[in-house]
């Protein structure tokens, strides 16, 4: 079986989970014989193809003998979204192809001959909805010349690459649903990437839902029929602990937050009960790694409360960085408040950290050593917190399971589920 996969990131070039559970998704499929092909925007040149090969978007030329710009026009009008970022969905670099020979499709004007090569970012900027437009006309292209039997898209930014991939190879699209808009924004969906959402679920084949709270969102929000919608958990891979420095530099003990500090992962939340917490005791030092919109927020507040002094912001953390701070933790807190999966409790626990966690979560869903209140209650959240830093039998008895539960939640167990999901669609 071979899969043709449209992701944004790869390691070691990520912004947050997507990243990491791609890597560890083509991990597991490559163990169950599944050849892949997966597609980013652009290559950095350190990622590991020991999985799959990897292709760059931006190293792709599309021309008129390998891309129908009339058969793009036609699929793009069937997405076509009331909305006045519609600039970004038709490409305006056509128009400096333009030469004095033109014909017209559609009442666009267009070169007769083209070719051009799109150097995506391959990040989350200002040119966004753009990337993510010339990215389906270079997946189409992909489609083409790379046989496949399943496409299988990460996302909201990757299913018009899936839905153009569809359309030009005929293979069965199945999409991975990692987060939805309702868990980014709240009620406050931007409509845009909500209509590509639902097209792509509408699109798909096959849909896997990264917890069984997402599944349900999708199926109630999105409209969509349960019987093509499957939950796959994500999993965690192993790591050698003993390569890892710890130095801490103080005595006291650490109360870690990881995540982007954004409204969905509950920072305010951690900061309220870090400050019940201190009321308590002065044993304790709170780390906040990450970046995001609401960070010169957070620290204002926590200036506000005069805890500043107790408080650490590392910036956004990866590879051995994630590693090192774990290492130094003594308890990891995820107040989510809305969190499709949530893998940095189960890195947390693979380095044998005692972890606190949302119950909007998907991961709560699989953890059983994990403690779970809801992301709302500071007063809870600060009694965990309390109770794992203050008394040694508590935090000794997570310790001793979490490691033990979390090596149970592997990667190569994933995969095989997907790869149910695509003999299905086939």
């Amino acid at each position: 079986m071979k899969v043709l996969m449209f992701g944004w990131e790869f390691p070691p070039h990520i912004t947050g989970g997507l990243g990491t559970a791609c890597f560890g998704l083509v991990k597991g499929l490559a163990r169950h014989n599944v050849q892949m092909i997966f597609v980013v925007p652009r290559l950095f040149g350190e990622e590991d193809q020991t999985y799959s090969k990897m292709l760059s978007a931006s190293d792709v030329e599309i021309n008129e003998r390998n891309f129908s710009y009339s058969s793009y026009i036609e699929h793009l009008q069937k997405i076509e979204i009331n909305s006045t970022l519609l600039p970004y969905v038709y490409p305006e670099d056509f128009a400096r192809m333009m030469s004095s020979e033109t014909e017209y499709i559609h009442g666009i004007e267009l070169p007769s001959t083209f070719k051009a090569k799109y150097q995506f970012s391959g990040k989350y900027g200002t040119t966004l909805y753009e990337e993510v437009s010339r990215y389906a006309m270079i997946a189409e292209v992909i489609a083409r010349e790379n046989p496949h039997d399943i496409i299988h898209s990460h996302d909201w930014l990757t299913y018009p690459a899936g839905i153009a991939a569809k359309k030009a190879s005929g293979k069965p699209l199945v999409i991975h649903v990692h987060a939805t808009e309702f868990d980014r924004s709240g009620e406050n969906v931007n409509q845009f990437v909500f209509d590509i959402e639902k097209k792509g679920m509408e699109e798909a084949d096959r849909i896997i839902t990264v917890s069984n709270l997402t599944r349900n969102i999708v199926i109630e929000r999105y409209g969509i029929s349960p019987d093509k919608v499957f939950t796959v958990h994500n999993a965690v891979e192993p790591v050698e602990l003993k390569e890892i420095d710890q130095i801490r530099g103080f005595d006291e003990k650490l109360v870690t937050f990881l995540g982007r500090i954004t409204y969905q992962k509950g920072p305010e939340y951690f900061i309220e009960a870090a400050h019940k917490v201190l009321k308590r005791t002065e044993n304790v030092r709170f780390v906040m790694a990450g970046s995001g919109d609401m960070l010169n927020k957070m620290i204002r507040r926590t200036a506000q409360l005069r805890i500043g002094d107790r408080f650490h912001f590392s910036g956004f953390l990866k590879g051995d960085d994630v590693l090192r701070v774990f290492s130094m933790s003594d308890v990891y807190v995820m107040p989510s408040v809305s969190e499709p999966f949530g893998i940095s409790p189960l890195e947390a626990m693979r380095s044998n950290v005692p972890v606190i966690i949302s119950k909007q979560s998907g991961v709560s869903e699989i953890l059983t050593h994990a403690i779970k209140v809801d992301f709302w209650d500071t007063d809870a959240l600060a009694d965990a917190i309390h109770a794992l830093i203050t008394y040694n039998g508590i935090s000794d008895m997570f310790r001793k399971y979490v490691k033990t539960e979390v090596e149970s939640l592997k990667w190569e167990n994933a995969a095989y589920k997907v790869k149910e999901v695509y003999l299905s669609a086939l």
